[in-house]
């Protein structure tokens, strides 16, 4: 019997199969996790929302530069420049030849006619000079700009200044790209039979400041501002009553009201010519009347042969 249960044993133990332990499952890859999907990309609703809140945010915090002119580089992309800029493109179709005359840095002044009856030449020579070149133009606007309190404020905040020689001075050692308009209001509220008849440069004061600072002189010619308000006639006794240098009739202003205010949708060029040296004079041209008169004639006699130009390259005022 022993030896019957060692043979069945014995047996049991040859034919018996170790198995491993794990052995019989079916061991199965996990599945990989899905990726999870992309956060949806913000639509320019949404960027612009978040883009207005981040400016009002740095605004009420005051996490923004203002330069010792007043400039606030923030606010006049944000809010001045889209405005001019839907003129610029849209309304007045605003064309810009000599690009390559205005130099990518350091200092220069620019030296344009001026017209228009409502100076808004400045503000497409500014949009003109910041989307072409990439700089900021700091213009140069009359006192009368700076007694109108919103006016002023605003004007110092989108880079204008006093036109006087030291801000200017001041602005051209910076580096800064700066803009004058000679002719004043003499420029601006001449009446429409005189359009692109340049009026006088003044002293010369801006040549002056050109030489001191050993800063380029850049002519520039603007056509198409002087049929956006064609002046008629001036009402000067209510002009001197207001304190304003003219009082303008246009053809559809004042009998048309505020709408008489919107501009008539006129083809601009501005044309900036070739820049005018100032580093070969030596310090004393500054003071120097003959010098002055010579170069401020200089730079107008060009400026008036570019605005001829320009009308004939323009063609019709409104096509």
């Amino acid at each position: 019997m022993n030896a019957e249960g060692s043979f069945a044993s014995a047996d049991l133990d040859k034919g018996a199969d170790v198995i491993p332990i794990g052995a019989g499952r079916h061991l199965v890859e996990p599945e990989p996790e899905p990726d999870p999907e992309p956060a949806p990309e913000p639509n320019d609703l949404e960027r612009k929302i978040a883009s207005g809140l981040a400016f009002l945010r740095r605004r009420l915090s005051g996490e923004y530069e203002v330069d010792e002119f007043g400039f606030d580089p923030e606010f006049n992309s944000a809010f001045v420049l889209p405005f001019a800029r839907a003129l610029y493109e849209h309304w007045f179709r605003v064309e810009v030849h000599g690009l390559e005359n205005v130099p990518a840095d350091g200092g220069a002044l620019i030296v344009a006619n001026h017209s228009g009856t409502l100076p808004l030449d400045g503000l497409m020579l500014q949009v003109g000079v910041h989307d072409k070149v990439g700089r900021d133009l700091r213009l140069l606007g009359a006192d009368l700009i700076y007694q109108v309190p919103m006016l002023g404020h605003l004007s110092r905040k989108s880079g204008h200044t006093l036109a006087c020689q030291a801000d200017a001075a001041r602005l051209l050692d910076k580096g800064e790209l700066v803009g004058v308009f000679p002719e004043g209001f003499k420029g601006v509220g001449k009446p429409f039979n005189d359009r692109y008849k340049l009026q006088r440069f003044g002293r010369g004061g801006f040549v002056g400041t050109a030489l001191r600072t050993r800063t380029p002189v850049i002519p520039c010619a603007i056509v198409g501002a002087e049929e956006i308000y064609p002046k008629i006639a001036d009402l000067r006794p209510l002009a001197r009553l207001l304190g304003f240098p003219y009082f303008p009739i246009t053809p559809t202003f004042p009998l048309f009201g505020l709408f008489g205010l919107i501009p008539l949708p006129s083809k601009w060029i501005i044309q900036f010519g070739e820049p005018v040296p100032m580093g070969d004079y030596d310090a004393a041209a500054a003071d120097d009347p003959i010098t002055l008169f010579d170069l401020t004639d200089h730079v107008r006699e060009v400026i008036q042969q570019m605005l001829y130009d320009a009308l004939l390259k323009r063609g019709p005022a409104f096509f």
